[in-house]
């Protein structure tokens, strides 16, 4: 008998066909998680370098504690950067505007208080955050609702 092809080392393993698979279950549908703008997640590096940058024109300018400008100003920095921000880093987002605001405006030096005045900054800050968060949501939620 003639052989017609070369043999198969010893090493080799042979090859097995796969066995039949049941079918796999099937899910409903989920809706799509909603698409992630670069906005939202670079909002807290952004608004920690636009607090940054606000903080030194204010320095420049010579406006302090003493000007109503100041607050105003955090204040609406505050509330746009939580507008754009994620729902779980508004709270951070209000942290590091006060960091700035406290540490630079109110105490000058970089030095950190928690005074009467630094609570109240505080606590106008977080209520500045919660509602460009909150205003964010609502917005998001009309134009859903809109659309579908």
């Amino acid at each position: 008998m003639a052989v017609l092809h070369r043999p198969v080392p010893a090493h080799r393993p042979r090859f097995h066909p796969p066995l039949p698979r049941a079918a796999p279950r099937t899910r409903p549908a989920r809706p799509a998680p909603p698409r992630a703008t670069l906005a939202r997640e670079l909002a807290l590096p952004l608004g920690a370098v636009g607090a940054a940058l606000l903080v030194t024109a204010l320095t420049l300018t010579g406006l302090g504690v003493r000007a109503a400008v100041a607050p105003a100003v955090f204040v609406l920095l505050t509330a746009a950067v939580a507008a754009l921000a994620r729902p779980r880093v508004v709270p951070g987002v209000a942290l590091v505007s006060w960091l700035f605001y406290d540490g630079f405006v109110l105490n000058g030096r970089a030095e950190l208080a928690f005074g009467a005045q630094d609570r109240t900054a505080l606590l106008v800050l977080c209520c500045a955050a919660a509602a460009g968060a909150c205003g964010a949501a609502a917005l998001r939620a009309v134009r859903r609702r809109a659309a579908g």
